[in-house]
């Protein structure tokens, strides 16, 4: 018997899988992670000082792939670096005077918020319009974040960052519950719309219902805001009023500006003065009231006569009425005020700050931080009590609300100065303490998000800067420079009417967390009766199944 030998091509055989390298494997594991990160980071850079409010739709398009179809714990350390990536970069003015400690503790707790959202989101990942299920976990971890801990911290609210984007008018709609919605609709939606693209491409069948709804959930909050633009209007209803934003400036930055209390006092009572020569020699038209920015006056007006003069000299000097930012002591509670002073009746009316700023003008848990580290006590010696009221002054037949610099992050603290009357809106500001950081721009975006929310003129005095004056529409049509005085002087708009948004209050932000719970709970139940149908299968004769975990006899 002959054998021939017969060539064969090595190509033809069937090859073994190759097992990835165990650095490549550790690689790939870490893009997931990575990715979180990074997609952080891209919302933060959407928001102010930068125009880039776009660059939240594909930061949240991200965030739904690297949560796609993930577990608890996976979803968890996801969300948390994602928070991370967001937060350490958009907070960072936190730690400008007081170093990293508090900067890093704040970003640290406020992330825990992202991460138990980010488990929501992988929650709701297998459901039918998984986009909306998603989209509601994340405004439902926001309003939690805004109440919780230490009366809540809504810094960073998805809306804060569309003061320039095309959703903005939504904010009217709904207030930020209803805008922030939108922008996270839209970005989840993104990513649902390219992953079945995807899976078209490679399996060539698509249900589409699943399409539909990819599609509808970037259509709808675009659509939406079309439709909302009718609601944002500049057009005064009750006239007109004729106002002056003082910016006084400060010696110096930082938590050394309060030092030298007398000091700031005296430049903006020095610029009031330069406003009044300004106006007798036609270069300013007359205002009907003037604003002062918080911390104006440091100095108790009520108890120290030579702060009472100066205040009384420039408000004379101007002749109308001066809205002065003072700290106050009274029966024995320290007050951030607002005190109306007249040129002829002297104070007439106050507002209390009623959202005192946790570690800035109140210590929690001060026995257990002064175990810590004594400095951080010192710099918070008393704590500032909390008014009961919202802040409503009646200038010459004009309602001007006021929400005390931190106040304007809650939707309440500015909603209640409407529904109490306000024509318009004052954000009394002193950041002087931090410096040159974003965290001014990021507040001036707040007051313009709550124009167009409530549709109102928003004022901003700053004593330090930025100073602005903000149109019902969002717009900002006078605005001062940063540690420099000045005066911004013009006619505004003054509104009555309420826009669907004042109206519902909270009501959006409910229904939006009921939907979150309604996505979670069915996707938990869904995952129970998966479970239960994997431990009882049905068998056709023979052995059952073997109970999970179980390997069999060794081969």
């Amino acid at each position: 018997m002959t054998v021939t030998a017969t060539s064969v091509d090595e190509s033809d055989l069937p090859r073994p899988r190759a097992t990835p390298a165990p650095w490549r494997a550790r690689l790939v594991r870490l893009v997931p992670a990575a990715a979180a990160a990074l997609s952080g980071l891209l919302l933060y850079v959407s928001f102010p000082p930068r125009p880039l409010w776009w660059l939240a739709l594909p930061a949240f398009a991200v965030f739904g792939w690297t949560l796609h179809g993930r577990t608890w714990k996976a979803a968890l350390g996801l969300g948390y670096l994602f928070g991370l990536g967001f937060l350490l970069p958009l907070l960072v003015w936190t730690g400008v005077e007081v170093g990293p400690g508090p900067w890093l503790a704040l970003v640290a707790v406020e992330a825990v918020f992202v991460a138990l959202a980010g488990v929501g989101v992988a929650a709701v990942s297998r459901l039918p319009a998984r986009p909306v299920w998603a989209a509601a976990v994340w405004i439902a971890g926001e309003a939690v974040r805004a109440r919780v801990p230490f009366h809540g911290f809504p810094w960073g609210k998805i809306a804060f960052g569309q003061a320039d984007g095309v959703f903005l008018p939504l904010a009217a709609v709904g207030g930020t519950p209803v805008l922030g919605f939108a922008v996270v609709l839209c970005g989840f939606g993104l990513y649902e719309a390219v992953r079945l693209a995807v899976e078209g491409r490679r399996t060539r069948a698509v249900r589409r219902s699943a399409a539909a709804a990819a599609l509808l959930s970037v259509a709808v909050p675009v659509a939406g805001a079309v439709a909302a633009r009718p609601l944002v209007s500049d057009k005064a209803e009750n006239g007109t009023a004729t106002v002056a934003v003082i910016q006084g400036n400060v010696p110096r930055a930082g938590l050394g500006f309060n030092a030298q209390r007398r000091a700031v006092l005296d430049y903006h009572a020095r610029e009031t003065e330069r406003l009044a020569e300004a106006v007798r020699a036609g270069k300013a038209a007359r205002p009907d009231f003037v604003l002062w920015p918080e911390n104006s006056s440091d100095i108790d007006p009520f108890v120290n006569p030579d702060a009472r003069v100066v205040i009384s000299t420039a408000v004379k000097a101007i002749g109308v009425p001066i809205s002065v930012g003072g700290v106050v002591e009274r029966g024995g509670r320290l007050l951030n005020e607002q005190i109306l002073w007249d040129p002829v009746q002297g104070p007439t009316q106050t507002y209390d700050k009623r959202q005192v700023q946790p570690f800035g003008e109140y210590l929690p848990l001060r026995p257990l931080l002064g175990a810590i580290n004594k400095d951080w006590t010192s710099m918070v010696r008393q704590d500032f009590s909390r008014g009961d009221e919202p802040g409503v002054f009646t200038v010459d037949g004009t309602k001007v609300g006021l929400a005390t610099c931190y106040e304007a992050a809650f939707d309440w603290a500015v909603r209640d100065t409407v529904t109490a009357g306000a024509q318009m809106i004052s954000v009394p500001s002193n950041n002087a303490t931090f410096g040159h950081s974003e965290m001014t721009y990021q507040q001036l975006a707040m007051s313009r998000i709550r124009a167009v929310e409530h549709s109102r003129t928003v004022t901003v005095p700053v004593t330090s800067g930025v100073s602005a004056i903000i149109m019902p529409d969002g717009r900002i049509t006078r605005k001062a420079g940063m540690f420099v005085p000045a005066h911004l002087v013009q006619k505004v708009p003054l509104r009555s009417s309420e826009t669907p948004a004042t109206r519902l209050g909270v009501l959006p932000e409910i229904a939006l967390v009921l939907v979150a719970a309604g996505g979670l709970g069915w996707a938990i139940g869904a995952g129970l009766r998966g479970r239960r149908a994997q431990d009882v299968q049905p068998y056709a004769g023979g052995m059952p199944p073997e109970p999970r975990g179980h390997r069999g006899p060794a081969r």
